[in-house]
């Protein structure tokens, strides 16, 4: 049953698999309703855009188990809903319907890049310091969300939760321990430390499925009315651009197998589609990945597990409101700080050349964005290569992902 996940060969067990997945849903559930809550703001219906949100993470999810046997959860990401909202509702004056179909649009030129090895190629051209680089980034800036969801940064302030600290403490320990399913044994116990202290807030649920028959108007909601205006297409470039280098980095930093990261940009591509037919902003293998990788996901079956884990959220989403940030906020600081730790033998021998990597590393956690961190450090690349006399690092599909990511920066520019 589990032959095709190949558990033996990557030195897993079903059950370090299935924790695993368990650990990834639970450090990303949050999702479920702020995705949503982002959306809504802008007028898509937040009772069916719940529905539209579980569906394209349980799909996308199950499909990156499957195709690409990767241990990576697939979701909305947030920089997508926010650009969904604010840059292709608020700033380029869609509406919400025009929208959904610009994301639909985006999926399938997506899909295009993706199936034709674009995708591949741009991965095999960018060298490795950059990607060593890219993965430093993404881990600071999962320490920079796991201190939010604790508490104890709020604003770029920091405060005193001890009840965050208690948590990270005992992450801390189980790690060190070594004991199996140690984030998910510290989110419980986080979270039964939390309620013990804040009972008086604990209030019982109420649960009703009957939105779930309005659903369908997300499925025929996306307006194509607008298909042949500037904004519509300056929109669609801007978010390609986003799916493309976001999967990269995602993918990059979280799976060394160039097999399985071809078939995850597939799965990118298709989840893309997805969430617009669906009703949703763009899916993304999402960051919060790491938590179930650093737990011991190592295969498909940690992302079927999180599958399942989203399909039957349908139920048991209310409950989910019962795991405070302070639960989940410890375990995304400890992810992030092993994928900083795991990829400090970065061998640059000038100081010179040192300036596009820390521009990756900075600026993801900075801007809050990976693909504008991501952005800089790339367009610097190519050129302090060419002040440092090393142009023959450099290749021609290299200078062609620079002059994308300038353009990217140029269509936000005019965006905003």
């Amino acid at each position: 049953m589990f032959d095709k996940f190949e558990l033996a060969q990557f030195g897993t067990t079903v059950k370090q698999e299935v924790l695993a997945g368990i650990v990834s849903f639970f450090s990303i559930s949050y999702i479920l309703f702020v995705n949503p809550s982002i959306l809504a703001q802008v007028g898509v219906p937040v009772e069916y855009s719940v529905f539209s949100t579980i569906f394209v993470a349980a799909i996308g999810t199950f499909l990156m188990g499957g195709m690409a046997n990767a241990p990576l959860v697939m979701a909305p990401g947030m920089g997508e809903n926010a650009f969904f909202a604010f840059t292709l509702v608020a700033g380029l004056g869609l509406t919400w319907q025009e929208g959904l179909a610009a994301v639909v649009v985006t999926g399938v030129l997506f899909m295009l890049v993706a199936f034709l090895g674009v995708m591949r190629l741009f991965s095999e051209s960018i060298p490795k310091e950059l990607k060593q680089a890219i993965t430093i980034g993404i881990g600071l800036f999962l320490i920079l969300i796991g201190l939010e969801n604790m508490g104890i940064l709020i604003d770029r302030q920091l405060y005193l939760n001890w009840i965050g600290l208690a948590g990270l403490i005992l992450v801390a320990i189980l790690k060190k321990l070594n004991v199996k399913g140690g984030f998910l044994i510290a989110i419980l116990l986080t979270t039964i430390l939390y309620w013990l202290v804040n009972s008086q807030s604990f209030e019982p649920i109420s649960f009703d499925l009957t939105a779930l028959a309005g659903y369908p108007e997300l499925l025929s909601a996306p307006d194509y009315s607008r298909f042949l205006d500037f904004e519509f297409w300056l929109g669609v470039f801007s978010l390609l651009m986003l799916l493309i280098f976001e999967t990269i980095g995602m993918l990059e930093a979280f799976i060394p197998d160039q097999k399985r990261t071809n078939q995850g940009y597939k799965v990118g591509a298709i989840s893309g589609l997805l969430s617009g037919l669906l009703g949703t902003s763009p899916a993304i293998p999402v960051a919060e990945s790491g938590a179930g990788i650093a737990e011991g996901g190592k295969t498909g079956l940690t992302a079927v597990t999180a599958s399942v884990l989203f399909l039957l959220s349908i139920v048991i989403t209310p409950f989910l409101s019962y795991i405070p940030s302070e639960a989940v906020g410890p375990v995304i600081v400890v992810t992030g700080g092993s994928m900083i730790i795991g990829n400090l033998s970065i061998k640059v021998k000038s100081i010179v050349e040192w300036i596009p990597l820390l521009l990756i590393i900075l600026l993801i956690p900075i801007t809050g964005s990976i693909v504008e961190g991501m952005a800089y450090g790339f367009i610097a690349f190519p050129v302090v290569k060419i002040v440092t006399g090393k142009k023959q690092d450099t290749n021609k599909v290299l200078w062609i992902i620079s002059l994308l990511f300038l353009l990217t920066l140029i269509s936000t520019f005019l965006i905003n």
